[in-house]
């Protein structure tokens, strides 16, 4: 669970890239955006459930490849947070001076998110040559901890500047 106290509201907007997103993460996410005053909108090609709350908003995109992350890509600013598991999605909002999270806890910067993208590009080439990587561990309870533990020291931090 996030226990922050911060005073006043932070400039800055989170976004989740929300199809795949778990629902606990999203629940996590819901509730510091309600608790602190701070816009949160989930994009999907679909409607999906949310709390009720002025600071929560909803972005339904056509059903079309990357349609989500082009909008996200399109609309975050410097200072945003996106949370998201798509790595070119990442390396995009970091480039346009946004951070990303991505549900296990993990966050996306500028030092850090080019080497995991040409790592995840490494394995798609082996898994396109017939190699059998298996995939991702299910999501955790401990990735949830991560998670809110990593969204926590973020808008603790932003809260600072």
């Amino acid at each position: 669970m996030i226990l922050l106290l911060i005073k006043g509201v932070l400039e800055l907007k989170i976004w989740i890239d929300a199809d795949a997103c778990p629902r606990d993460v999203k629940d996590l996410a819901f509730r510091a955006s309600r608790r602190l005053k701070i816009d949160l909108v989930l994009v999907a090609d679909r409607p999906l459930a949310r709390p009720s709350s002025p600071w929560i908003s909803m972005v339904v995109v056509p059903r079309d490849m990357d349609s989500a992350d082009k909008h996200i890509v399109d609309q975050v600013a410097p200072g945003d947070l996106v949370i998201t598991a798509d790595l070119p999605l990442a390396a995009a909002v970091v480039e346009r001076g946004a951070t990303a999270l991505n549900p296990r806890g993990e966050l996306y910067t500028e030092q850090n998110v080019g080497e995991r993208l040409s790592m995840r590009d490494f394995l798609m080439s082996l898994r396109d040559s017939g190699q059998d990587l298996g995939g991702p561990p299910p999501f955790s309870y401990k990735d949830k901890q991560r998670f809110a533990e990593a969204l926590d020291r973020f808008l603790t931090k932003r809260s600072g500047d």
